[in-house]
């Protein structure tokens, strides 16, 4: 069975940063984002997998990854992630 992964990452940095994002391949991604393949988070390598939630349903982690994006998304993972 297949998963689907919704994930925060977090810097390794002094300077703590963190980004939300979807895949179905959680080692590979983490991959490209240290790596700098992904644009958004190049600039603030290296990441680590702070909090990763896995979903047999795709529309359901995807659902659950624009909700994590959203202002009381972003509270709740603060608070409880």
């Amino acid at each position: 069975m297949p998963y689907f992964y919704v994930y925060i990452l977090e810097t390794d940095t002094a300077t703590k940063h963190y980004y939300t994002g979807f895949t179905e391949n959680l080692e590979s991604r983490l991959t490209a984002h240290n790596e700098g393949r992904v644009p958004h988070t190049s600039k603030f390598r290296p990441w680590h997998i702070k909090t990763a939630i896995a979903f047999t349903d795709k529309k359901t982690a995807l659902d659950f990854e624009t909700y994590l994006k959203s202002a009381s998304g972003r509270a709740f993972s603060k608070k409880r992630l």
